[in-house]
């Protein structure tokens, strides 16, 4: 019997309209607009997530790898790859895209 880890490495390739994402690092606590220290524990409301794509399907049309997309991670499906979880979503999931190559947006940057 052999173990997993010793066949050779597969290269995972997204289908269709779906994007695998990395979650961004958590900041832990954050400051207001205000200066005021909010802890990482204090939940106000649903809260949308920042992560990196590392893949996306044949069908994806207005996002590539490498860009940062905001999206709500409770409502995707969690895979762990190498010992790091990864979220899969579809591409109508992500509410915005933050890149370098945008032609019109909302003039706002990170």
């Amino acid at each position: 019997m052999r173990a997993v880890s010793d066949g050779p490495k597969l290269e995972i390739q997204m289908l269709h309209d779906r994007v695998l994402v990395r979650l961004s690092p958590e900041e832990g606590e954050r400051r207001s607009s205000g200066g005021i220290v909010i802890p990482a524990t204090a939940q106000v409301a649903r809260r949308l997530a920042w992560g990196d794509v590392l893949g996306v399907g044949n069908s994806v049309r207005n996002v590539k790898t490498g860009d940062r997309v905001l999206f709500n991670p409770e409502d995707q499906l969690e895979v762990e790859i190498q010992g790091e979880g990864h979220l899969v979503m579809r591409e109508r999931d992500i509410h915005a895209v933050a890149t370098e190559r945008t032609e019109h947006g909302t003039g706002l940057y990170l």
